[in-house]
């Protein structure tokens, strides 16, 4: 998955960015609405985290532009103020769910990551191919009962594969999802974490390596 966290208090931003990147998720970070609409113009975000009281930009006219771009992905709108017309407005306005600030940062996490299982095509919660469990809320992955110990990045590339349903995943496709915009486009960190992961699941190969193409998880 990958969000953009859009808000002008800097360190909540960051704070927020790093939490959520522990949690296995690709983070971008806008300090103002200009910015957020330009990343949102030509990145694909499962969920905007959208501050409300932006600079340049504000909150209610950048949801307001997302919103009539009928983007797939979905928003979380953040305000100081906890009043029920605060609410009605910004979910009004094309927000898919509110939550007032200050927040319990485990509440975020469950709600990007309720927000991101409905955008594009619905998944379910835990995620199961080939005696592979994969659960996002948890944090855990098992195969045959084993548990393993995944890095975040190696967690993020599996559930990709995963959700995918068998389809090819391109390289590219999995530097935008499990990485993020400072990553450099031509590294080799999507093969090296591959072969890490390959490894870590064991046998029966579960991952195979479509030329020119990507990673799918292989048909048996």
């Amino acid at each position: 998955m990958r969000v953009l966290i859009v808000e002008d208090e800097r360190v909540l931003a960051d704070a927020i960015a790093e939490g959520l990147r522990e949690e296995a998720i690709a983070v971008d970070v806008a300090y103002d609405g200009d910015v957020a609409l330009e990343r949102a113009s030509y990145n694909e975000y499962d969920v905007v985290v959208l501050d409300r009281d932006l600079p340049t930009v504000h909150g209610d006219d950048v949801c307001r532009e997302i919103a009539a771009r009928s983007y797939a992905g979905r928003i979380l709108m953040l305000t100081a103020s906890g009043d029920v017309t605060e609410r009605v407005a910004g979910l009004s306005l094309g927000a898919d769910d509110y939550l007032p600030k200050p927040f319990v940062f485990g509440e975020l996490v469950a709600r990007v990551r309720a927000l991101g299982r409905r955008a594009g095509r619905a998944v379910p919660p835990v995620l199961e191919v080939r005696g592979v469990r994969l659960d996002p809320h948890r944090r855990r992955v098992h195969r045959d009962g084993r548990e393993l110990r995944l890095t975040n990045k190696e967690f993020a590339v599996l559930e990709e594969l995963l959700r995918a349903g068998g389809g090819v995943v391109s390289a590219e496709l999995l530097l935008e999802r499990a990485w993020d915009e400072n990553i450099d486009p031509f590294s080799n960190i999507v093969r090296v974490t591959m072969a890490t992961l390959r490894r870590k699941l064991g046998d029966p190969p579960l991952i195979e390596t479509v030329t020119g193409s990507g990673y799918r998880l292989e048909e048996r």
